[in-house]
């Protein structure tokens, strides 16, 4: 692994553990089921180990699940968007739960369209969580910088003291 692939998998790692959940801006965004959380985590290291194998990392399910949760509250979805939240509970419940979702509001599939909106959701709730990564990663360096030009300027004409050797 070359050291700019191997830079971006540690960071793709990192990520599972920092980065934030993304969820639809609503006032229902800080109601998530607990439970949820451990899952994205889960989820996302498995993600990460497997396209560290085969390509593209993206969102997992249970991040898809989350976005979406706030926004089934708000109002009702259209018929893919209900379709898609359903196969997505279905799959994640299923998982992380243990439990099966009732066989007539189970999602078991979905059509060639419904999956392709999943995958952009996937894609862009996954482009967001990066933005946030970097945006952090940025801050902490010029913060660090900050502080070392700080640091650096206190001390300057600070010298200790020491003694000539004497022959």
């Amino acid at each position: 692994m070359n050291s700019a692939k191997s830079d971006k998998w540690i960071s793709e790692l990192v990520g599972v553990f920092t980065d934030p959940i993304i969820v639809y801006p609503s006032g229902w965004q800080d109601t998530l089921p607990d439970w949820i959380k451990p899952a994205i985590t889960m989820e996302r290291l498995l993600e990460c180990a497997k396209s560290s194998k085969d390509g593209q990392p993206t969102a997992t399910d249970a991040e898809a699940m989350a976005y979406m949760y706030p926004r089934t509250l708000e109002a009702p979805l259209d018929h893919d968007w209900t379709e898609i939240y359903m196969y997505l509970a279905t799959q994640v419940v299923r998982r992380h739960q243990k439990t099966e979702i009732p066989e007539d509001i189970a999602g078991e599939s979905l059509t060639g369209q419904q999956t392709r909106m999943l995958n952009e959701l996937k894609a862009w709730i996954y482009d967001r969580r990066t933005k946030v990564r970097d945006e952090r990663r940025r801050t902490e360096k010029r913060l660090a910088k900050e502080e070392a030009e700080a640091h650096r300027k206190e001390t300057m004409g600070e010298q200790m003291f020491l003694p000539l050797a004497v022959k």
